[in-house]
Formats: structure tokens, C-alpha cells, sequence
């Protein structure tokens, strides 16, 4: 299994609990839709999986690793050699320009690659971004252009988990189906299993599983 949550409890403030999740299993190699409506936890499932949250109890394990009791500096090491996390609004440093900003990937893992550059360039040369934006700064590309690098900065270190959240939420209908047919292809690449999160439904049907939020969290029923 990539990711086993075995009660999982999340609460803020020691009460009001937002997440109550008894059992979740995703298999390695696994394309997972997990839908949910906003404000239902979504976001904060998925930084508890990336190690970015600590849980208030239970157990996460990822890739046969006990996340949780990992310290934050150990969960952080973790995140950037074994997951590739894909943000809602790409969080690209706005004044880095492409291939700095997917060699942010290599700063925090312990897979530090000596030819950065190089693979940094035959990832966004895989998702046909052309050489001639490469060195442009982030807030000087297209959304269509930030997503290609948003993924090749998830993707950098081979990982064997990929985490989306809602990355489809501000694009439109071409860009949305462009970018699904990218992410899917280069998941099966890679073979890496992915978690996607998005409240919309009529994209479930390019994966192997879905699963509703509200159906597998106790605290929301």
C-alpha cells in the first residue's frame, strides 16, 4: 500500500474535530479522485497525508513509513524525496523563472540530483513547454505554462506518491482536459500512485477509484 490511515483524528484547538477517518488504504499505483465540498477537510486530509500537519492522533503510514512518528524536520526530508504535491494556485515563486523554480524540488531531499539543470529541462521538454519560456519568470507565464512547470516541479524527484489539490479549479475547459491527459500520462510513467482532490465530479472518469469525503470521515457524517 502507498498510504494506510488507521484512525485518524484531526482536531483544532483539542476539540472541534474535523477529520474522523477509522480505516483509508490507497494501493501502490493507484489513481484515487477524492471529491469533497468546500470547507468538508479536503485540504487538510492532504497536508496530513504530505507530512505538512501533524495528526491530533492515529496513525499514517506512506510508502511502509510510520509519517507520524516522524518529527517535522524528518516529515519535511520525507515530503520532498517521496511526494510530489501539486497546489491549487501552483505556488510558483513569482520572480524564479522555470527551470528555477522546479529546482526548488532539489533543495529539502535527500535524492539531491548533481544534474538538476538537466533534468529540470527534460521534464518540461516531456510537457512540450518550449525552450523559449524556460528562463521567463513565473508571473510572466500563462496558466497553461505555470501547471506544465507545477507538474515537473512535482515530479522532479520521481516520486512515488503525487498529491493534487484541486489544481483544476481556475482552468478552463481546454486547459482542464489538457492537463488531466498531461497528469495521467506522466503518472503512468513514472508509475506513481496519485491522490487528485477536487469537488468536481465529471472529472472522476479518468480514474480508478473514487471516493467521497463525507463517506469515509466519521467526523462529517
Amino acid at each position: 500500500m502507498s498510504v494506510v490511515l488507521q484512525d485518524l483524528i484531526f482536531s483544532y484547538h483539542d476539540h472541534d474535530t474535523l477529520l474522523n477517518i477509522p480505516r483509508w488504504e490507497v494501493a501502490a499505483g493507484e489513481k484515487v479522485f477524492l471529491q469533497g465540498e468546500s470547507g468538508s477537510g479536503k485540504s487538510t486530509l492532504l497536508n496530513l497525508i504530505a507530512g505538512i500537519l501533524p495528526a491530533t492522533s492515529g496513525q499514517i503510514t506512506l510508502l511502509d513509513e510510520r509519517v507520524d512518528l516522524l518529527n517535522q524536520r524528518q516529515r519535511d526530508r520525507f515530503r520532498a524525496g517521496n511526494i510530489g504535491y501539486i497546489f491549487q494556485q501552483f505556488n510558483l515563486i513569482p520572480y524564479l523563472n522555470a527551470v528555477d523554480n522546479i529546482l526548488l524540488a532539489n533543495e529539502f531531499s535527500k535524492k539531491v540530483k548533481r544534474n538538476g539543470i538537466a533534468r529540470a529541462q527534460e521534464l518540461l521538454e516531456q510537457l512540450q513547454l518550449p525552450d523559449s519560456v524556460w528562463r521567463l519568470p513565473g508571473q510572466s507565464l500563462s496558466i497553461g505554462q505555470q501547471q506544465r512547470v507545477a507538474i515537473a516541479r512535482a515530479l522532479f524527484n520521481s516520486p512515488r506518491l503525487i498529491i493534487a489539490d484541486e489544481p483544476t479549479s481556475a482552468l478552463d475547459q481546454k486547459n482542464r482536459t489538457a492537463f488531466m491527459t498531461t497528469l495521467m500520462d506522466l503518472c503512468d510513467a513514472y508509475q506513481s500512485t496519485l491522490i487528485f482532490v477536487s469537488h468536481d465530479p465529471t472529472l472522476a472518469c479518468d480514474f480508478d477509484r473514487t471516493d467521497v469525503l463525507a463517506d469515509i470521515n466519521r467526523a462529517g457524517a
